[in-house]
């Protein structure tokens, strides 16, 4: 077995992302430590235009100053496509990340539902914290109001966390929708179905599955 170390020899905030700003910012790092471009043996990105463009990108940049930078697409990243596209050939799952996204179109199309949607979290979480429950989990970056995460293809855990830590949050606004008589009947049919959708087994067990 081979195993990898990964270091970081710096975190900086860049201005933006066009891929020569990046190589400027590279660059200035590895000079701080020292070490040459002419030494690297190797590049690895996601699939962005601006990483591994094969003119402009910032592969393209490194390649044209060093011959032996080669450019391997990021294998974390191959490997969360390859999941997300086999993932959609099942029926059953692809209809849960379908539920998903229109979950959080939902809640995040209007202010004030996500307004409702906090005021229910920190409700929960202000009982969860009033009950001495030496199970409750407690510290930094629990128990806190987040809002639903919109699931991106290139980060499979953003399908995972887009729902499953607020799943009793969600279902309680929907609720809020449905019952809220200054909701469209569109939009408090579209809030029913989803409810109905994801309190069923098959998606309770899914959302496990995924976990």
């Amino acid at each position: 077995m081979v195993l990898y170390k990964s270091d970081f020899f710096d975190i900086v905030h860049v201005l933006n992302a066009a891929s020569a700003t990046l190589k400027e910012y590279i660059c200035t790092v590895l000079a701080r430590h020292s070490l040459s471009v002419q030494n690297i043996r190797g590049q690895g990105y996601g699939s962005a235009s601006n990483m591994r463009g094969r003119w402009k990108g910032l592969q393209a940049l490194f390649l044209n100053e060093c011959p032996f930078v080669y450019y391997v697409h990021c294998f974390a990243h191959q490997l969360q496509l390859a999941l997300v596209a086999a993932s959609k050939e099942v029926i059953s799952v692809k209809n849960f990340f379908s539920y998903v996204t229109l979950i959080v179109n939902i809640i995040d199309c209007s202010p004030k539902k996500n307004y409702q949607f906090s005021g229910i979290q920190a409700a929960e979480s202000a009982e969860k914290l009033s009950v001495d429950d030496d199970e409750l989990e407690t510290g930094k970056g629990n128990n806190q109001i987040r809002k639903l995460k919109r699931a991106g293809d290139s980060r499979w855990g953003s399908h995972f966390g887009s729902i499953s830590s607020l799943f009793s949050s969600t279902c309680l606004v929907l609720k809020e929708i449905i019952n809220d008589k200054d909701n469209t009947s569109a939009q408090r049919a579209e809030a029913d179905g989803s409810y109905d959708a994801i309190t069923t087994f098959e998606f309770v067990f899914i959302l496990h599955l995924m976990k």
